[in-house]
């Protein structure tokens, strides 16, 4: 897999919200919500800061080395899980649901950023080491979102009938969506093998988590990635106290929404926090927890519990209780020895929400990075494009403007009546100096003729370029089935997308053509195209 890769700022592909492109142009109304700019200089300040502030590591390391009991990984991983006992050793973190087949293909983007990154500041910062981690998100209960891909346009449904945490749920079903895969994809040079890890992850595993955590760690445990299951009641002991503050005072609602107030002057909010910001997780069952008349009830449930009892449940059961997306990150934050966040869009919005809860708890806010994100031309479309005289960043135009480009070139401006215009306004410039020294007011009366002039010019020029448009049938097709094809359904690539076609045409090739072309801390959008 031979690529070349170009960059582009966030910005001019037009997909990126306002208030990220505000924060990567480092606006000075987003400064007071983070804490540390994107940089070696912000690194070196997220790292003194995590020094003083030290997590649990004996505990962090047990609850790692449980977990990847029976676990065949590599000894990358093995050393990184031992190094994280060490104050000199700090993570670099991403976090994500147990999508089924990782779901987008972002997926996999923002888990090589975090990778690339640890690698590089290992060398700028020889005295210390860097972790790789992906924090997992198993506790979302949002099946609608994370039990489908888009494989070759077509949506592909885990049908099942499930209810509570994604990540509990068992695996059962999914035979029938590796069936339908293997019958797409095992023609391709690495597609038997992709059929095989599949199977071996999702069909040997008694659910999604263990299934997700299998998968990722086949493919990045040579990378030195470490997966954390954040499920576990031993690791959410460590936020009991916050948890109960929750419960009792609403404290983190009202941090939360003071900080909202302000940041939506200018921008639009992204998560609103509750006045419980937990969830009961039991069974089949992840709801809401809801105060009403002195009980804590569970929404949706007959389940209710008094003050005493609530209090009592969560000493005795802490893993019944899941951070929502306000509490999530002050968890994550709370068990890494952690200096940087790489997530997306979205998820850098609301982390911009979340600096007050981090000062109020005393915890370091880590450096907020925006994930790199990747549009992957093939060759068959790149020579497409090059034979159109078109580059694949004009591709992020629609297809009305790459058409007026393509028939403005070919016209070499012939379309354009810039001079006739040109002509027209000297005419009325030439008339409104000569009215203007008989009767100053006869100038309004120039100005209106202009108007009416110029405009149907103007339109004139537009109906030139409809109609020259209409000669290009040919090109306007094969415009639309470029722009179809790494564009689907009109979106990114990445955001549809899934890394199984790649994965089945170049294995673990396409994972390190990826890595080589990540970068870390320049926040670009990356144009991959194969050679």
């Amino acid at each position: 897999m031979d690529c070349n890769s170009t960059n582009l700022s966030f910005e001019q592909t037009g997909y990126f919200s306002k208030i990220i492109i505000d924060y990567l142009n480092q606006s000075p109304s987003l400064l007071p919500f983070y804490k540390h700019p994107v940089s070696l200089e912000g690194i070196k300040a997220a790292i003194e800061a995590r020094e003083s502030v030290q997590p649990d590591r004996q505990l962090l390391v047990k609850e790692l080395q449980q977990q990847y009991v029976g676990v065949h990984t590599s000894s990358q991983v093995q050393q990184n899980i031992k190094q994280l006992l060490q104050p000199n050793t700090f993570t670099i973190t991403t976090a994500h649901q147990p999508a089924i087949f990782t779901g987008h293909l972002y997926f996999i983007y923002k888990i090589v950023h975090v990778i690339k990154l640890a690698d590089r500041l290992k060398k700028e910062f020889p005295d210390k080491h860097f972790v790789p981690v992906f924090w997992m998100g198993s506790e979302d209960a949002d099946l609608d979102e994370l039990g489908h891909v888009y494989l070759g346009g077509e949506k592909l449904v885990w049908d099942t009938k499930q209810t509570g945490a994604v990540g509990r749920m068992t695996t059962k079903g999914l035979d029938k969506l590796i069936h339908r895969i293997d019958g797409e994809l095992s023609v391709q040079p690495h597609g038997k093998e992709l059929i095989q890890l599949l199977r071996d992850c999702y069909l040997q595993s008694l659910d999604i988590q263990i299934a997700t955590f299998k998968l990722i760690n086949a493919l990045f445990a040579e990378y030195g990635l470490i997966v954390i299951l954040p499920d576990n009641a031993n690791l959410k002991k460590v936020m009991e106290p916050v948890f109960r503050e929750d419960l009792l005072q609403q404290t983190p609602a009202g941090i939360v929404g003071k900080t909202i107030e302000q940041l939506s002057q200018e921008h639009k909010v992204q998560a609103s926090p509750r006045p419980i910001n937990l969830f009961y997780l039991k069974d089949g069952i992840r709801e809401l927890i809801e105060l009403k008349d002195g009980q804590y009830k569970v929404r949706n449930t007959t389940v209710n519990f008094s003050q005493e009892a609530i209090l009592t449940e969560l000493g005795n059961h802490p893993e019944r209780f899941s951070p929502n997306v306000i509490l999530r990150g002050l968890y994550q934050e709370t068990v890494l020895p952690n200096i940087a966040f790489i997530g997306g869009g979205g998820e850098t919005a609301y982390w911009l929400e979340l600096k007050g809860l981090f000062d109020h708890y005393q915890v370091p806010f880590p450096m907020l990075v925006l994930r790199n994100s990747f549009l992957i031309v093939e060759k068959k479309w790149q020579e497409k494009i090059q034979k159109l005289g078109l580059q694949s960043k004009d591709f992020f135009q629609s297809e009305n403007q790459l058409l007026t480009q393509l028939v403005s070139r070919h016209k070499n401006g012939e379309l354009k009546l810039k001079h006739e215009l040109e002509a027209a306004m000297h005419v009325y410039e030439q008339l409104k100096n000569k009215t203007a020294a008989i009767d100053q007011s006869l100038t309004q009366h120039v100005e209106a003729l202009q108007a009416r002039t110029l405009k149907p010019l103007q339109e004139l020029e537009k109906k030139l370029l409809r109609a020259e448009k209409r000669k290009y049938e040919a090109e306007q097709r094969q415009i639309q089935a470029i722009r179809t094809a790494i564009f689907p359904r009109n979106g990114l690539q990445e955001r549809v997308d899934n890394f199984m076609p790649w994965f089945a045409l170049w294995g673990q090739e396409f994972i390190q053509k990826v890595y080589e072309h990540s970068p870390t801390l320049e926040q670009e959008f990356i144009i991959l195209e194969e050679n």
